[in-house]
């Protein structure tokens, strides 16, 4: 939360909302200034304190991983997004991380075929953050690599056949 938002604040953006499990990272953020609500909530655990399709935008950088957010998240940061509505999120690609990063690719595409929004990229970051041991590391390089997908929400819920 507050790591991202002085790179949105830098963009234009100005009405940003931050949810995070963590008070203490709640409390880094709210130190920005640059927020104007802030949030605690345990994602994919409760549901995130917003009405439906609230936000133009959401972005979840950071947490999508093995232990940490899990992957049936998904429909909740849909939930809370406008029609034609963007969704920014990222992963690892960390050895450690594979597992997960193959379930969150299956829920994206699941989502995708029921008409549920609209894949714009999915683009690999090679030096996405440092290694934390040499295992994890890609190719020797000291980094892992990372990947960013971008959706849009489909304006039009899908028709039910039959």
């Amino acid at each position: 939360t507050a790591c991202l938002s002085p790179q949105l604040h830098g963009r234009g953006f100005r009405c940003l909302h931050g949810v995070d499990g963590s008070a203490g990272m709640l409390e880094r953020a709210r130190r920005t200034e640059l927020y104007e609500e802030l949030r605690q909530c345990v994602l994919g655990r409760e549901p995130l304190p917003a009405p439906a399709e609230h936000y133009d935008a959401v972005t979840l950088v950071g947490a999508l991983g093995e232990g940490q957010v899990p992957v049936t998240v998904l429909p909740e940061l849909l939930r809370v997004t406008k029609p034609g509505g963007f969704l920014c999120l990222t992963t690892r690609s960390n050895p450690s991380n594979l597992r997960y990063k193959w379930e969150l690719e299956a829920e994206l595409g699941r989502l995708e075929g029921c008409g549920a929004w609209q894949k714009l990229l999915a683009q690999e970051v090679e030096r996405w953050e440092r290694a934390t041991s040499e295992e994890e590391s890609t190719q020797g390089t000291g980094y892992i690599s990372g990947v960013v997908y971008l959706y849009q929400k489909c304006p039009i819920p899908p028709l039910k056949e039959g």
